[in-house]
């Protein structure tokens, strides 16, 4: 079957404004198109140039089940690039991160390219004599994707040739990396330490949606973070500071009210986030010398506003979410309908205090770990979810709470807290991005085809 097989109208179907079809978490056929149409015409995070510091390092990963690369260069630039030697498609590296030094070599026959992905040399190259190789696509070098962005040292990339741009696909949902970034005195992030994985059995669309979902955390989390919460309670009585672990615990526990006021902002493109004026993060103890720091770097007011926005979840379609006050990033990989690791990531505000770093250590084990208990909480419910949905009976999915006829879509927004607009937000972008590539005589070439 040839690319671009597909109906525009039947994937719009799956997705009305309060409701979507389970096909869309649990089919193989919708997990593929999303693969081939979503993944690539989406800008999809591939990783952060602190990972990548030194002239021949480079990091591999994936963009919709494709192998891709991003490397620095011997200039300082940065390069994202598609991880296939152009002679016989063999990946040019299989590590998830390395130093190739000033050339990648193709471990099948020794072509090697600089990497900026050029070609360098081609061994025994008389073999070539009299051919157009060099005039060929082979000659080309390591195929590059679509487009790339570096952000604020966040890498970004469109596997599609054409498409949306990257400042008109973020637009202002962009201020939520600002903000993670600024809060280093120095302005600059440092992604340090081994990303914690996670395989979930589930759909990766329903871990996105748990990120804006604020009204599970006091059901699900009950008898993880509210134990933990009442064990401190008997022992608050007795004196003594609050421990950094119940800090981070005990505002799961807070009510739907507090959920609600926090408010919820959605951006074009089905980018979004929880926490417009408070959060679950804006209490945490203050770290001695740090907001001198950054009354330093920045002056009072600008520190103030940037220690005074405490967004809870901000949530980048398709896959990211990062949480700024915490500096933690967590990519949802899919890897079937059914199955989604999670890599949660830890970054280190350059040239602020340790103790902020070690929160943030904390935090990232204490909830996203295979080990935390509240993240087990999570899994359970995902895999409830999953295995649920195919019962009959009813083949859709309810996300209506708080919507109001004719709600205006693709728009920024801001609603309650406890709203699954963000949810409504992300499968509008769904819808837009999946069929963009879509041809409308699609249905009718994959039945010939078939």
């Amino acid at each position: 079957m040839s690319r671009h097989q597909a109906d525009p109208a039947l994937v719009k179907a799956l997705v009305t404004p309060e409701r979507v079809h389970r096909d869309v978490y649990t089919s193989p056929e919708i997990f593929r198109l999303e693969m081939e149409h979503l993944f690539a015409n989406t800008w999809v995070y591939v990783g952060h140039a602190s990972q990548i510091p030194n002239p021949g390092d480079y990091l591999s990963t994936e963009i919709g089940g494709q192998p891709v690369l991003a490397s620095r260069h011997k200039d300082g630039s940065i390069h994202v690039l598609r991880n296939r030697c152009p002679h016989k498609g063999t990946k040019i590296v299989s590590e998830t991160c390395g130093n190739t030094g000033f050339v990648f070599r193709c471990p099948y026959h020794a072509w090697l390219f600089r990497t900026d992905g050029s070609l360098h040399a081609i061994p025994y190259h008389r073999g070539y004599q009299d051919t157009d190789l060099m005039a060929s696509e082979a000659a080309a070098g390591l195929p590059r994707v679509g487009d790339y962005k570096v952000y604020r040292d966040f890498i970004f990339a469109r596997l599609a040739t054409d498409g949306v741009d990257f400042e008109s696909f973020f637009g202002d949902s962009l201020s939520s990396i600002d903000n993670m970034v600024d809060r280093s005195p120095a302005g600059k992030l440092v992604l340090e330490g081994a990303p914690l994985r996670y395989m979930h059995p589930c759909n990766w669309k329903m871990l996105v949606e748990n990120q804006t979902d604020t009204c599970h955390p006091m059901v699900a989390h009950e008898s993880s973070a509210g134990t933990a919460v009442s064990v401190w309670e008997r022992e608050e009585a007795k004196g003594g500071k609050k421990p950094m672990a119940v800090e981070v615990y005990a505002p799961f526990m807070a009510p739907y009210d507090f959920f609600e006021k926090m408010g919820l902002r959605v951006w074009p493109n089905g980018h979004g986030h929880t926490g417009v004026t408070t959060s679950i993060h804006a209490d945490y103890s203050a770290v001695p010398g740090y907001f001198d720091q950054m009354v330093a770097a920045y002056g009072e007011a600008r520190a103030k506003a940037i220690l005074g926005e405490n967004r809870h979840n901000t949530c980048y379609f398709p896959n990211i979410m990062v949480k700024g006050p915490i500096q933690t990033l967590r990519v949802f990989r899919p890897i079937a309908a059914d199955r989604t690791l999670v890599e949660s990531y830890t970054f280190r505000l350059v040239d602020a205090p340790d103790m902020l770093f070690e929160r943030t250590l904390m935090y990232n084990r204490l909830i996203n770990a295979p080990t935390s208990i509240v993240g087990h909480d999570d899994l359970e419910m995902y895999e409830r979810a999953q295995l649920g949905l195919h019962a009959d009976g009813y083949e859709w999915v309810n996300i209506q709470r708080l919507y109001q006829p004719g709600e205006a879509e693709d728009v920024t927004d801001v609603a309650g807290g406890t709203s699954e607009r963000q949810m409504r937000n992300q499968f509008q972008a769904w819808v837009k991005y999946m069929t963009m590539s879509m041809t409308p005589e699609g249905a009718g070439l994959r039945e010939a085809a078939e």
